[in-house]
């Protein structure tokens, strides 16, 4: 695959930590943000292949990033993980990003979530 970039948004560093072993496995250079204002700026320099997003961090909510992306168009082939604790939001949400999954998220589930979105 190489040289795809998958950026994580994610405030919990081992959830993070999962999301960054998968996504090399997977042959994914991968970066980490941990709040939201810092994860727009990022996102105004760079185009990801793959972005997982935490819908509750500090500063700036991942709903709102979702909403700015979504009106990006330089941003619009980028393929969206939505990852929430909140089973309801998860529902709630599931149709604005191409996956919404529940927290705690295994590596076994994201490894077979990644394939199949990168395959799609």
């Amino acid at each position: 695959m190489g040289n795809h970039l998958a950026l994580i948004i994610e405030d919990d560093s081992g959830q993070a930590d999962i999301f960054t072993t998968v996504l090399h496995v997977a042959g994914f250079e991968t970066e980490t943000i941990m709040d939201g204002q810092e994860a727009l700026d990022r996102l105004a320099e760079i185009s990801p292949d793959v972005l997982i997003l935490d819908l509750h961090l500090p500063t700036i909510s991942g709903d709102e990033i979702l909403a700015q992306i979504r009106q990006n168009e330089r941003l619009a082939a980028m393929q969206i993980i939505l990852v929430t604790a909140d089973a309801l939001l998860a529902r709630d949400i599931q149709r604005k990003g191409d996956i919404a999954l529940i927290k705690p998220v295994s590596p076994a589930q994201l490894r077979i979530l990644i394939s199949r979105l990168w395959s799609a």
